[in-house]
């Protein structure tokens, strides 16, 4: 901090310049008085101003050639990057009259390349690329798609007791085959005092129709209780959204005879060994069948819970309980025999595959 002080010596002002004390040291200072130049300062000051104005001027010429230049610049480096420094701009760019005479493809390169292009794909040769050599005692390279492939899964293999009764359940399938094409194999019926009763035999050809579902097409044959029957099946089978898996299957049959069955489970993984099964399946038909204990419209659901620990991924043993009950006619039936259409199983059994 500074401050001017004035002191009147006849016509002349002479500014006095203080520094105040800023230390203990500096208490005791001493003021000079100086005489002050105003003309000596008005050339300084002239001076400074010439210089400035110099330095400005340059200042905008330098300016002012820089961007003149930037344009041509930027435009040889796009050039220059795309490879355009070595070319012959003689033999592209028109000088005389002469150039009205060329034709579309020299004015307009990018119409000769796709020319180019598609003259390649008319000629395309799929194996120029040997050189003509091909496997000579090689053989040739196999697909992971065309492998032939095979699995047997035991969904369920169980035992069953109601009221003291007991009987056994087979639930399983086979497959053979590429990814695309194979041949599918299902069972399922029930063992009741050694005698084979409501057992549901299918052969079906599968065929991928995306990564999680398969087509079917095929012959269902009904056996054991009551009269056989052959149905023509097609359906569907596969993984719907969260892993959910789906059996979906319409069959036509003699006389005229319809059904339909649809199969639903989910595996819910407690842990990465112990698993709880929730499974449902409906069957419907168009006619009813009292041999068979079939009814008209919805003939029988079974739901139940299933809970397996996999001692290995391929061999797990479960327990579970379900409830089954049958509709209609067929419910009459078998409360004539003295027997309940609606009933709660406890099952334990064992679910492997190979």
């Amino acid at each position: 901090m500074s401050f001017l002080l004035k002191e009147s010596l006849g016509d002349v002002f002479i500014p006095l310049m203080v520094r105040p004390a800023h230390h203990e040291r500096n208490k005791h200072i001493t003021v000079r008085l100086e005489p002050f130049d105003y003309a000596h300062k008005s050339l300084a000051e002239g001076r400074n101003k010439n210089f400035m104005t110099l330095g400005f001027l340059l200042l905008i010429t330098a300016f002012v050639n820089a961007w003149a230049e930037e344009p041509k610049t930027n435009q040889m480096d796009i050039m220059s990057g795309h490879g355009y420094h070595g070319m012959d701009h003689s033999k592209t760019m028109p000088h005389d009259s002469s150039a009205n005479d060329q034709t579309a493809e020299q004015v307009n390169p990018i119409l000769k390349l796709d020319q180019g292009i598609q003259s390649l794909k008319d000629n395309r040769d799929p194996h120029a690329y040997t050189d003509g050599n091909d496997y000579s005692d090689l053989s040739k390279p196999i697909m992971g798609d065309s492998h032939y492939l095979g699995a047997f899964i035991a969904d369920r293999l169980e035992g069953v007791n109601v009221r003291d009764d007991f009987s056994m359940i087979y639930d399983w399938q086979a497959w053979y085959g590429q990814d695309y094409d194979k041949l599918v194999i299902r069972a399922e019926g029930e063992i009741d005092q050694g005698t084979f009763k409501n057992n549901r035999n299918e052969a079906l050809w599968a065929r991928a129709l995306t990564a999680f579902w398969d087509t079917q097409l095929g012959i269902r044959v009904d056996s054991g209780l009551g009269a056989d029957r052959v149905w023509g099946a097609f359906g569907v089978q596969g993984f719907a959204p969260y892993w959910v898996y789906i059996e979906a299957t319409a069959y036509v049959g003699e006389e005229g005879r319809t059904a339909f069955r649809l199969e639903t489970e989910y595996d819910v993984l407690i842990t990465q060994k112990l698993i709880l099964q929730p499974r449902v399946e409906v069957n419907f038909y168009s006619q009813s069948d009292p041999s068979r204990l079939v009814s008209s419209g919805l003939s029988n659901i079974e739901a139940g819970l299933r809970l397996r620990y996999e001692i290995k991924r391929e061999f797990a043993p479960y327990v579970g309980i379900e409830w089954a009950s049958t509709f209609g006619s067929a419910a009459d039936i078998i409360q004539s025999q003295g027997k309940q259409a609606e009933e709660t199983r406890f099952v334990a059994g064992v679910h492997f595959w190979f």
